[in-house]
């Protein structure tokens, strides 16, 4: 079932000379339950793409429909409602709210519905539960680990049960472990029939995705269905990532012991070198004192 399609849509800033095309006449289907990587350098174009695809940008050109709606001229109000009601987002720096706790943080999104207090509150509990930091309700956001909020940020994006989930850079504030832990849960959600669409420079996340899209230059130059678990071969040329073999680990390891004593030789001929200079200095201090 088609759920969003872009057609010709393009996003330009500035004017006159001055004009910078962010996104470049991009056509892009995407059917309910897909789980999409979009990879691209910095500046092709992709966090615009998906704050068009939020509704937090309007198009310069072109088309959009949501759910067989054309969204792309909508007034504010309009388009607050409907990603309100049908659209998570999940940021890089979590943007969660300091003063707030966990709890509170996760049932914001329910408040602007109007549902009452303890209601959300309680909704909220269930969510956070799913995402296994039902014991970290009442911490406040300094409290917890990188994945920890994180994994909070997700929590909120899910409390409205949304259509879409828009995750930007999702790992890129967080070490290899925590990295690991987010996009399982973000896995578990797409088996769960969640359509997410996940920004990120990482190759290696792309094993999660059921589709991967390449931007340069505000296009889409590339568009290719992947089996999950694997890493795109073309992901692969696009960010010069060679497959490592058993012989290359070998031959970096024995790089660096021959790297090892090179060194310690070098420190032994400066000593030496320095210990004989100083040697020299005394020898003609006690000659001229003399």
């Amino acid at each position: 079932m088609q759920l969003l399609e872009l057609t010709e849509v393009s996003k330009l800033y500035g004017f006159g000379d001055a004009t910078t095309v962010a996104v470049d006449s991009v056509t892009l289907t995407v059917e309910k339950g897909e789980f999409i990587a979009i990879m691209g350098p910095s500046g092709s174009g992709k966090s615009t793409l998906m704050n068009i695809i939020g509704l937090l940008d309007k198009p310069t050109h072109g088309d959009y429909q949501f759910n067989g709606r054309n969204v792309a001229r909508l007034r504010p109000n309009r388009r607050a409602k409907i990603r309100r009601d049908r659209l998570g987002f999940i940021f890089q720096s979590f943007n969660l709210l300091h003063r707030l706790n966990v709890l509170e943080n996760v049932a914001l999104p329910l408040s602007y519905k109007g549902m009452l207090q303890a209601r959300r509150l309680t909704k909220a509990g269930d969510v956070l539960e799913q995402v296994g930091l039902a014991d970290r309700e009442f911490f406040m956001p300094k409290q917890l680990s990188g994945g920890q909020a994180q994994r909070v940020a997700i929590a909120r994006a899910l409390v409205n049960n949304p259509e879409i989930i828009i995750a930007d850079e999702p790992t890129g504030n967080l070490d290899s472990a925590a990295s690991r832990v987010v996009m399982e849960l973000l896995s578990d959600l797409h088996k769960m029939g969640h359509t997410i669409l996940m920004v990120t420079h990482n190759p290696e996340l792309t094993r999660y995705a059921g589709r991967v899209l390449f931007m340069h230059d505000g296009e889409i130059i590339a568009d290719e269905k992947t089996q999950v678990g694997e890493v795109p071969e073309l992901a692969r040329r696009f960010y010069y990532m060679p497959k490592q073999t058993q012989e290359d680990d070998l031959a970096g390891v024995s790089a660096l012991m021959d790297a090892i004593p090179q060194k310690e030789e070098e420190k032994s001929k400066k000593k030496a070198s320095k210990t004989k200079n100083m040697k020299y200095k005394r020898k003609s201090k006690k000659k001229k004192e003399a």
